[in-house]
């Protein structure tokens, strides 16, 4: 029996829709004197309870900050975690999926801090027919629970379902519960992303 054709596409954001829109990781090791590399680590891993809705991402950064007696403000902290731009081009395909009838749905793990940032200040909700926060979800990838919630909210059988992503363990996470996934990277280029839609069967003009 061959696969049905896929009727929705879950896109990833950080390295599929958008891309750092300046040198975060620079400023974020310079908020401390020394070990910033160290320090940066620290603030990740405080991140993580953030991406499933547990805690203030805000006050987790306050906590990174005073545990490494930084002098840096807590809004100095917070704000490379805004620098990141849209891809036009991505935004263009997506549209276009859209406009022929496929649903198009962002699936990405973000704290609520970052969330109201997309969704509410830049309009992503906009570009998509349903957004998938993790923080919303109380489930972040590569856990196939993640995938699954959003299945059930789509109500579209798992092999019709395409999820790109540039993270090899999130796209391991999707195959999983049976949906289509594909590693993809921005740094690519658009038109490899045009064509590994084409290559799912999606009309993508040539």
């Amino acid at each position: 029996m061959s696969s049905p054709a896929v009727s929705a596409v879950l896109f990833d954001a950080d390295g599929v829709v958008q891309r750092p829109s300046r040198d975060w990781w620079s400023r974020l090791t310079a908020l401390v004197p020394a070990d910033g590399e160290a320090f940066v680590a620290d603030l990740m891993r405080a991140e993580k309870p953030a991406l499933v809705g547990k805690g203030d991402f805000r006050d987790a950064v306050a906590d990174v900050l005073r545990r490494w007696d930084s002098p840096a403000s807590l809004a100095d902290a917070l704000e490379p975690w805004s620098w990141f731009d849209a891809e036009p081009a991505v935004i263009a395909l997506i549209q276009s999926l859209r406009t022929a009838g496929v649903g198009c749905h962002l699936a990405t793990n973000q704290q609520a801090y970052r969330r109201a940032i997309m969704q509410d200040e830049r309009g992503y909700g906009a570009w998509f027919d349903q957004t998938f926060y993790s923080c919303d979800l109380g489930l972040a990838k590569p856990d196939p629970a993640y995938f699954r919630a959003i299945l059930g909210a789509l109500r579209v059988p798992a092999p019709a379902v395409l999820f790109i992503d540039d993270n090899e363990d999130n796209v391991a996470g999707a195959l999983s519960v049976g949906l289509r996934a594909e590693y993809y990277d921005l740094s690519a280029g658009v038109p490899a992303l045009a064509d590994l839609l084409r290559r799912h069967g999606l009309p993508i003009p040539v």
